[in-house]
């Protein structure tokens, strides 16, 4: 093995470069709101960064719920078993919104504001909205982190 295969960083793990790619579309859309809506304010930078960090974390609580409502919906075989499913399912996201505000009031205080639930709301559709949109892009256009070698013996 060459010196240089020995120097290689190790691959990173997908999950981990997805989640800071998810946290950096949020940062950018989080300041996005920042700038155009009066009602959501960050003091600094690092505050807005941290605040996508914790944004991240519980939008993947919360829509891990949500798959689990949805898939305990399909499961349901009676009409009254749908019902609740569906019940359920408007809890995890109208709930959710409250979930977000008052974390982020426990962690930051005044520092940074959502506005109210509309804001939040809008706030959160947009960060979802995107964080598919950076996703599609990044799988339509995989590109590899590492060239192939060629193979030792094999005359190249």
């Amino acid at each position: 093995m060459s010196d240089q295969d020995e120097d290689a960083p190790a691959p990173l793990e997908p999950r981990i470069a997805a989640a800071v790619v998810d946290i950096l579309v949020y940062v950018v859309v989080l300041n996005l709101f920042v700038e155009y809506l009066p009602q959501v304010i960050t003091e600094t930078f690092t505050l807005s960064l941290l605040t996508a960090a914790l944004l991240k974390g519980i939008l993947e609580v919360v829509v891990a719920a949500k798959n689990r409502v949805k898939a305990r919906w399909r499961a349901a075989t009676t009409p009254i078993g749908k019902v609740i499913a569906a019940v359920m399912l408007w809890a995890v996201l109208f709930g959710s919104k409250f979930l977000v505000l008052e974390a982020v009031d426990l962690v930051f205080g005044a520092r940074v504001s959502l506005g109210g639930f509309w804001s939040v709301t809008l706030l959160i559709l947009a960060l979802l909205l995107s964080r598919a949109a950076v996703q599609r892009l990044l799988q339509s256009h995989r590109v590899r982190v590492r060239p192939e070698r060629p193979r030792r013996g094999s005359g190249e």
